[in-house]
């Protein structure tokens, strides 16, 4: 896609405006031009165009002919792309990020769970199963990164065996939390014993074709990180989009 640009200049011209952005150090109405970007960033005019362009796709930056390039508010932001979650995470956002896509996840997730169920193919039904123990057994032995990428499988195959396209979407957004989570130190050094079989129970449900138990299980997984992780966005205020 970038051809023969060095992607690794252009990774970190694409972290560092993203990152400014979203710390407010490049507030929303400011204008800049390329010109001051090149400089500030210490790359070719090449990569900051294209560091523009990935920016434009998140809805964080227009470019405007003969004006410059404009810094567009948080409401015009693809909130649900994973790279804006993870600047979200790793700066002062981070406890509205989590109580957003903590709150989308208590929404969603139950529903998938009980859409699963009743629809996800018996192959997968069986993956599922396997891998809530694999998980259990891991999250006993302390391997938390084999644990994290378990975890992850397992939401995200929940997701896409509920058969619903928009579901199944929001996986790599639950990834990037799930890995934030993890590396911002806000996971136990073992997982909850009961948390676990929470996962096991749900899989052994939709494997059994119990979507009732299916979604009560999930439920109760989501309600419990809701309440390990209230403490993080206590206090912060809530962003409220106007009605067109």
């Amino acid at each position: 896609m970038l051809g023969t640009m060095p992607s690794s200049l252009h990774h970190q011209a694409v972290e560092r405006l993203g990152t400014r952005i979203v710390e407010g150090d490049l507030p929303a109405g400011d204008i800049v031009l390329a010109e001051q970007l090149e400089a500030e960033l210490g790359v070719s005019r090449s990569v900051v165009r294209e560091a523009v362009r990935v920016l434009q796709s998140l809805g964080m930056l227009e470019a405007t002919k003969r004006v410059g390039i404009r810094v567009l508010p948080p409401s015009s932001w693809n909130a649900y792309d994973p790279m804006i979650i993870r600047w979200r995470l790793a700066g002062q956002g981070r406890g509205e990020q989590l109580r957003s896509l903590t709150e989308l996840r208590t929404a969603v997730e139950p529903m998938a769970a009980e859409l699963a169920a009743l629809h996800a193919p018996d192959s997968t039904r069986q993956q599922l199963l396997e891998t809530a123990e694999q998980m259990r057994a891991v999250g006993r032995a302390g391997d938390l990164q084999t644990f994290l990428e378990l975890d992850i499988r397992f939401h995200a195959m929940v997701l896409a065996s509920s058969g619903n396209e928009m579901f199944a979407r929001l996986a790599d957004s639950i990834a990037e939390i799930l890995r934030g989570r993890t590396d911002l130190g806000l996971m136990p050094d073992h997982p909850h014993e009961q948390a676990m079989q929470w996962h096991v129970e749900v899989a052994a449900a939709i494997h059994a074709r119990r979507p009732e138990a299916a979604r009560e299980g999930m439920d109760r997984i989501m309600r419990r990180t809701e309440a390990e992780l209230e403490t993080v966005w206590q206090g912060k205020t809530r962003a409220f989009g106007s009605i067109a």
